[in-house]
């Protein structure tokens, strides 16, 4: 196995950083799909949990959607500029791509590190797998946001020139027919549960900003309350259902008897260090040996 994923204990062989990369990648997709590890018999397992949630968290939008999505609107009107504006310099942070493109890199990183010995590559492979984890989290639900959105065609705010909560044109797949859910509260949401069950005492920072997000595709008159429910439901479950996939192929999680997910123990800020200090020693002797031929 490659430094990045710890599973091919061939003799280390010399290649270059792209062909490692790749190499690395592959094996960390070979791992991805294999067979469940982990069964679950419990009566009341995760799945069944989800589905009352989600039937619940449906009633809750369509309530919302009755209630309070054209009062809130006309609420905003009345704010000042002042916190209009601010919301409006946050709102993008909203986007995943904040998120995705650096896990990105660093996932691509960690594929191309050299040959390490045997416990920085597990440090290394945990390190994957939690990166292809956070990755995933988000990546899903932001993508089945994006496609729900076009498919249900609610309009946006305002559009139409009237305020009408229940203008829909299904099919339409344009921006101003993409309200429901709201993308950024998916990806905000997301970035909340999956960072947050990597690190739990990073949850309070995370849902000033889920919330600071969610608040502010409101106040920007971009979507409705509901848009936003349904955004924060779906990134919350989207994770969730990740994290299943995951636990069930023991990658970064187990599943206990009673059907209830937990994380592994992830290695230390110590050992991360160190085989950043082993990793980077390698890249500079691999590139002195390089060197040391081309003069050859």
């Amino acid at each position: 196995m490659t430094a990045a994923n710890g599973l091919n204990h061939d003799p280390p062989v010399p290649r270059s950083a792209l062909h490692r990369c790749i190499g690395g990648v592959i094996a960390a997709m070979t791992v991805l799909v294999r067979p469940v590890r982990f069964h679950v018999h419990s009566p009341w397992s995760e799945p069944q949990r989800l589905a009352v949630a989600t039937g619940a968290a449906v009633a809750m939008i369509l309530l919302v959607m009755f209630l309070f999505d054209a009062a809130a609107i006309n609420a905003v009107a009345c704010l000042p500029t002042s916190i209009v504006w601010f919301f409006d310099q946050i709102t993008d942070f909203g986007k995943s791509g904040w998120f995705l493109g650096p896990l990105g890199i660093l996932f691509l990183a960690l594929a191309a590190l050299p040959s390490l010995p045997p416990l920085p590559q597990r440090v290394c492979a945990a390190l994957m797998v939690r990166v292809g984890f956070l990755s995933a989290a988000i990546a899903a639900p932001s993508l089945f946001s994006t496609i729900v959105k076009r498919v249900i065609g609610r309009a946006r705010p305002l559009v139409g020139g009237t305020l009408d909560p229940f203008l829909f044109s299904p099919f339409k797949w344009i921006a101003d027919y993409a309200s429901l859910p709201s993308g950024h509260a998916t990806t905000a949401f997301a970035v909340l549960v999956a960072f947050g069950t990597q690190w739990p005492r990073a949850r309070t920072v995370l849902w000033v900003y889920a919330v600071l997000i969610a608040t502010s595709r409101v106040v920007v008159t971009a979507h409705y309350p509901s848009d936003v429910l349904a955004g924060a439901f779906l990134g919350v479950a989207g994770v969730l259902i990740v994290r299943r996939y995951f636990a069930l192929r023991g990658l970064g999680f187990s599943v206990a008897a009673d059907g209830v997910t937990r994380p592994f123990p992830g290695p230390s800020l110590k050992r991360i260090k160190a085989v950043a200090r082993r990793g980077a020693e390698a890249i500079r002797n691999r590139a002195n040996e390089n060197l040391s031929h081309e003069g050859q």
